[in-house]
This record gives structure tokens, C-alpha cells and sequence, in this order.
């Protein structure tokens, strides 16, 4: 069974290890100097890693791929300030030698009281048709058992199983929070487009060994699968107030902002714009969290900026723990 976590990198840094990892992604690529190497990323429930191995890895070819738990014996190093293995042997792990809890990551927080709070404030809509709409998807079982699962996404943020619910119950509470400033805003209905507007995720995204897209989330994308999923609902509810659902469809189609970030519409409505400007916010917020983690796993102190943040185009810096460094 798994005794060393990706969280751990730092206390065997030059060190082998023999432990089991599932395999986020495989790739052969070209040596400068002629020849192939194997590059993977490698990963467990805290994290991964990126990993290299240079010579015998035809086996590795056959028998494994993306979403393979595998056995790996290699050498921990840092280069460019991460840590990375180089690999001797890889195999693929037998189903005995897994326990699928050491591979997921998980939200910390209780799915049951999280999906509770949720359902709450839904039942405090003065708008009974948004409170219809809503209890349609979250009473249909099947979007329920997803919801409460499903990562929010494959790498940036809430990228654990509960992540979706537990970034749409956020985003929820900062909307219920922020409304009252803005009168010009409908409560009810900015935050109905909180709950609606990832709903595509839990059709989107794969989370069976490694967090992956599926075909549909490929070939369609989690914006438009949630379109198609709020027709069949108001279809299902008729009647229902068109005025509504124009303004529901709108808010999922428009919340990513802009159209080079994937919106097919850009926010037109109080409620949209609003809900775009908290919803990225709420997944700044969590990715920042994310990378002052990864920086401590890594060994940097609380003065020192993180590594460039791809998703944010920036370093960080964790200012409250610098104020609170002795």
C-alpha cells in the first residue's frame, strides 16, 4: 500500500522511493540528441508530481496509460524549484495494491451539511418559479449524486472530489453577501445563477481514477451541456416564466466574462456581471490558496514569492502568514 504522498516530496528530497501513483498524463517525446524519453505527471490525493524516465519504458507503453494506478520506483529531485521524479521501474498496480482514497483528493468539509446549507437557501427564494427550477435539478437524483461529487475542475480550482458543491456553496454565500449592496440586483435570481452555472461540470468532467474530461465535456463544453440541461428543466416545469429562463440561460452562458475565456455572450444583465465578477474571484481566491500549499510542500518561506502562476499570470505572495512570521 502507499506510503509516500506527493505532499511529502520535501523529507526525501535525493532520496528513492517505491511507492504507487495514478498517471494524470504519459507523453513520449522527443530527446535533443536523438532518441525518446517518457514524460508523465503522476499523482495522489495531495498532489503531483512531474516525472521523467529515459530508457527501458516500451513495457510501460503497452500496459499503461492515463487514469493507470501504476507502481514507481524512482529518485526524488528539485529542478527549477519543483520537485520531480526520475524513474527506474514503472509498472502497472495490480487492483490488491490500491486503495482508490489515497488518489482522489477530497473535500475536508461534510458534503451532507454543505448540500443541507445549500438546499437552505434555495427554500428561502421569494421567487417560487427560481425555487422550482432549482429544486428541479437538485431533486433530480442523478444531478444530485453527481453534484455532490464532482470536482469544480481538472487542475485550477476545487480540483478535489466536492469541489464543485463546495465552490458553488461559496460563491453562493459572497452572492447573498454582495446583493444588498446593488438594489438594481435580484437575489433570488443571481443567486439561482450560482447554482446553474457549473451545473455542466457534473457532466463535463471525469473523476473515476484521475480527474479527466469526458467526451461530452470535450466536444461541448460545460457552459453549453448546462444550457441543454436548463431547456430540458424548464421544458419539464411549463409553465414557466420565459422572462426567467431568458434570464437564467443568459447568466450560464455569460458567466466565464469574455469571449476569449469561453462565454458565447458577454454579461448584459446586474445579476450576470455580477455573478461573473464573484464566480472568478471565488476561483482566484481558491487558487491562491492552492499555490501558497504547493509553495510550502516546496520548502519556501512565508517572504517569499510562489512560482508563476500560470492560471493567474503572477506570483503570489501569502501576506498574512509574512505578518504573522515571527
Amino acid at each position: 500500500m502507499k506510503d509516500f504522498f506527493v505532499v511529502d516530496a520535501s523529507k526525501f528530497e535525493n532520496a528513492v522511493v517505491t511507492t504507487y501513483f495514478v498517471v494524470s498524463s504519459l507523453q513520449v517525446r522527443d530527446r535533443k540528441n536523438g532518441g525518446n524519453y517518457l514524460a508523465l505527471t503522476l499523482a495522489d490525493k495531495t498532489g503531483s508530481l512531474e516525472a521523467r524516465m529515459w530508457d527501458d519504458f516500451e513495457d510501460v507503453l503497452t500496459t499503461c496509460g492515463e487514469g493507470s494506478f501504476v507502481k514507481a520506483q524512482g529518485q526524488i529531485s528539485k529542478y527549477q524549484g519543483k520537485f520531480q521524479i526520475t524513474l527506474s521501474k514503472l509498472r502497472r498496480a495490480a487492483d490488491s495494491e490500491i486503495d482508490a482514497g489515497d488518489y482522489m483528493p477530497a473535500t475536508q468539509l461534510d458534503v451532507e451539511a454543505m448540500w443541507a446549507e445549500l438546499r437552505s437557501y434555495v427554500e428561502g427564494f421569494a421567487n417560487a418559479d427560481l425555487r422550482r427550477l432549482v429544486f428541479a435539478f437538485l431533486d433530480d437524483a442523478e444531478v444530485a449524486q453527481a453534484y455532490k461529487v464532482a470536482p469544480a475542475a481538472k487542475t485550477l480550482h476545487h480540483a478535489w472530489l466536492g469541489g464543485l458543491l463546495e465552490h458553488v456553496l461559496t460563491l453562493v454565500r459572497v452572492c447573498r453577501a454582495t446583493a444588498p449592496f446593488y438594489p438594481e440586483v435580484d437575489a433570488d435570481l443571481l443567486v439561482t445563477g450560482a447554482i446553474l452555472h457549473d451545473i455542466g461540470k457534473t457532466r463535463e468532467l471525469s473523476w473515476k481514477s484521475a480527474f479527466s474530461y469526458t467526451l461530452e465535456g470535450q466536444m461541448i463544453g460545460h457552459i453549453s451541456i448546462a444550457q441543454g440541461m436548463l431547456v430540458e428543466k424548464v421544458r419539464a416545469l411549463q409553465p414557466f416564466p420565459e422572462k426567467l429562463r431568458v434570464l437564467v440561460e443568459h447568466m450560464i452562458l455569460s458567466h466565464h466574462g469574455k469571449y476569449e475565456f469561453g462565454s458565447p455572450k458577454l454579461p448584459m444583465t446586474p445579476e450576470a456581471m455580477l455573478l461573473n465578477v464573484l464566480d472568478d474571484l471565488e476561483a482566484k481566491m481558491q487558487a491562491m490558496r492552492n499555490e501558497f500549499a504547493r509553495a510550502t510542500a516546496n520548502g519556501k518561506s512565508a517572504g517569499e514569492m510562489t512560482d508563476w502562476v500560470r492560471s493567474l499570470e503572477r506570483p503570489v505572495l501569502n501576506s498574512r502568514a509574512w505578518l504573522g512570521e515571527e
